[in-house]
């Protein structure tokens, strides 16, 4: 009895002296804020907690997004024991130990286990290894977190077995909407400037807005949390950014560097940074840019632009403006050619302005029983069977072979007059 009175009081303090993200917590689907695509009223994970459905789970996406949240919530919903590992420090030993005790509870009280494993990523190949039996024949119901790209760190057949929904960052609103909770909780105001600030810097991170939320109240020592107190809680002074300011100044980037400007392009980079800009956001438009406004004149920049972008998720900030200044200064430096870009526009263009052409018969498929009975494939002509692997012949419907949409600047390598 003293022990549980203990515990009580213990638990008692914690829910009034944790960190305002424990104490924010959402309590039930409805409590969490963004990811509507999966948590909306036909979102497809709802339907399956909801319904006590859900199989193994990979939630992946980037911190503060609500995975560790979503697990415990699934687990709250269901009729299932709830287990949760940290690949951090948990041992292939700890999986079996698991393992060893799903089989005992299903056993004795015919009730499965889910096992949460935080940074499933963080687990070796063996470890994930250990795993895959229990997941296979569904003892275990695994609900991975990682936010890293299962694809590359994730074994494929533990990957195979699992469903994988992807969390977004936060949008504004939804941080504003955590940001006033968190007023509300402390029984705090704040200018709406410092609100917007404070949603500003926590770049799609919930439990880091709530995390400065905090410091800027302490800060403020009892009155409105206005926008110097945010700024001091980041240690960083405010770069107005609005969302005029968003659209205004992606566009001077990407201009500049159509310019070939790359001391331009810099600055530009700088002053998103500053601003707090989702650096996945600006790694997206280099990818773009690499294609749209380089294309083959330089093929290489789509290499660079995508490298880039893989920095930022693995590397992340800060270290990854390296890699984004790097991309910035060989795409501003490389030669340009929206040609293939302008084909694309071209041809897209017939496609909506013209009647569909049928696929001529020569380019069907002929790999099926039965395709040559009906004329697919006759008389094409395989281009490797002829001198220099290309023979003339028509790849296109009738109604657009004389169309020409790809047209090669004297600046696109591999053009018709090399």
């Amino acid at each position: 009895m003293a022990e549980d009175l203990f515990t009580s009081a213990a638990k008692s303090r914690l829910e009034t002296r944790s960190p305002l993200p424990s104490r924010l917590r959402p309590k039930t689907l409805d409590d969490i804020v963004g990811q509507d695509h999966l948590l909306g009223p036909d979102g497809p994970l709802r339907k399956l907690v909801e319904a006590d459905r859900l199989s193994s789970a990979i939630l992946w996406g980037p911190p503060g997004t609500g995975k560790t949240t979503l697990a415990r919530l699934v687990a709250a919903a269901s009729s299932k024991h709830f287990v949760q590992l940290s690949a951090v420090n948990a041992s292939v030993k700890d999986v079996r130990a698991t393992i060893a005790e799903a089989t005992e509870r299903l056993g004795a009280h015919e009730q499965r286990t889910i096992l949460f494993l935080d940074e499933v990523h963080r687990f070796n190949k063996s470890q994930q290894d250990a795993l895959l039996p229990a997941v296979e024949n569904g003892l275990l119901i695994l609900i991975g977190a990682t936010t890293e790209n299962p694809f590359f760190e994730v074994n494929a057949p533990l990957r195979s077995r699992s469903t994988l929904f992807r969390l977004v960052s936060l949008e504004p609103d939804s941080l504003d909407i955590l940001l006033r909770r968190g007023l509300k909780a402390e029984q705090s105001t704040a200018t709406d400037e410092a609100i917007a600030y404070l949603a500003d810097r926590a770049a799609g991170d919930g439990r880091q807005a709530l995390t400065t939320l905090e410091v800027a109240i302490a800060l403020a020592d009892g009155g409105a949390v206005e926008l110097k107190h945010a700024e001091a809680a980041t240690d960083l002074k405010s770069l107005r950014y609005g969302r005029d300011e968003h659209y205004d100044t992606i566009s001077a980037f990407i201009k500049s560097m159509r310019g070939s400007d790359a001391d331009a392009g810099l600055y530009w980079l700088a002053r998103m940074l500053e601003a707090g800009e989702d650096a996945r956001f600006i790694a997206r438009r280099l990818v773009i840019f690499a294609s749209e406004d380089v294309g083959m004149a330089d093929p290489t920049s789509l290499l660079v632009a995508n490298a880039a972008a893989s920095a930022v998720e693995f590397v992340g900030l800060p270290e990854a403006q390296i890699n984004l200044a790097h991309a910035v200064v060989h795409l501003s430096r490389a030669p340009k050619s929206n040609a293939s870009y302008m084909g694309l526009l071209a041809a897209r263009a017939d496609v909506q302005a013209m009647a569909a052409g049928e696929v001529p018969m020569h380019l069907r498929d002929a790999s099926y029983k039965g395709a040559a009975s009906l004329g697919h494939g006759a008389n094409y002509e395989y281009p490797h069977n002829h001198e220099g692997g290309w023979v003339e012949q028509s790849y296109r419907p009738a109604e657009v072979a004389d169309r020409v949409y790809y047209k090669a600047t004297d600046r696109d390598i591999l053009n018709d007059t090399d």
